[in-house]
């Protein structure tokens, strides 16, 4: 099955020189079946605390991936509890489709729960991406990538981060507003990133108007500058 564009990025932005990629909240597991297409030199994982969802995911996986048994793993578990210092190597977590706040609990008990580990995060989460960005820059986490995708009228940020500094973070440094994303190669990049600008900073004005004291959020958009690379 073809991916949508906010998968078919997250699947762009992976490369092969990882051990173990998680992915999670896997849903029916598009995006792991994918990774699997690509004969990456990595055990895939689904997790999913959905025990239905698992189980079904199990028999498709052995129905069309018999050859590669050995390529990925299910389980049916919470995020915040992967056990990947049971797994030597590099990981890749990947969390899509849950909102800031939980996205932010996932990172933080990862973390907490894998000190030594060498970790990278890619994440596609849903609204309060300015809060989950100041939680990730509070923890450390070192920027490699992220890049704004618009899928079926809705824009999703995608953060790539890892644990440890590396010639990969080019940006570093973890913007509360972004930086990369408002950089534009062509007409229809500068129109995505304008509308999701216009969108962001209006839904802020509206908590503002609304009582919540965000006008610093609001100022701290107001000053995006899109740029052209």
């Amino acid at each position: 099955m073809k991916l949508g564009k906010r998968l078919a990025q997250i699947s762009a932005l992976i490369e092969d020189r990882y051990t173990h990629i998680w992915d999670c909240c896997c849903d029916h597991g598009l995006l792991g079946a994918d990774l699997l297409n690509k004969d990456l030199n990595a055990k895939i994982h689904f997790v999913d605390i959905v025990p239905h969802l698992i189980q079904d995911l199990e028999v498709k996986l052995q129905q069309f991936y018999p050859h590669k048994n050995d390529q990925w793993q299910t389980h049916c578990l919470d995020v915040a509890k992967l056990p990947l210092s049971e797994k030597q190597g590099k990981h890749l977590v990947i969390i899509a489709g849950v909102g800031g706040d939980l996205c932010s609990a996932f990172v933080k008990k990862i973390l907490i729960d894998n000190p030594n580990a060498d970790i990278e995060f890619l994440l596609c989460p849903v609204h309060h991406l300015y809060a989950l960005r100041q939680d990730l820059s509070a923890l450390k986490l070192h920027l490699i990538d992220e890049v704004l995708v618009k899928e079926n009228n809705r824009h999703y940020e995608l953060l790539k981060l890892s644990n440890k500094e590396t010639n990969q973070t080019a940006f570093d440094d973890i913007s509360p507003v972004g930086e990369k994303i408002w950089y534009y190669r062509d007409e229809q990049a500068r129109a995505v990133a304008s509308e999701y600008l216009s969108k962001t900073i209006a839904h802020y004005k509206r908590i503002d108007q609304g009582g919540g004291d965000v006008s610093a959020i609001v100022a701290a958009y107001e000053n995006v500058e899109l740029i052209a690379k």
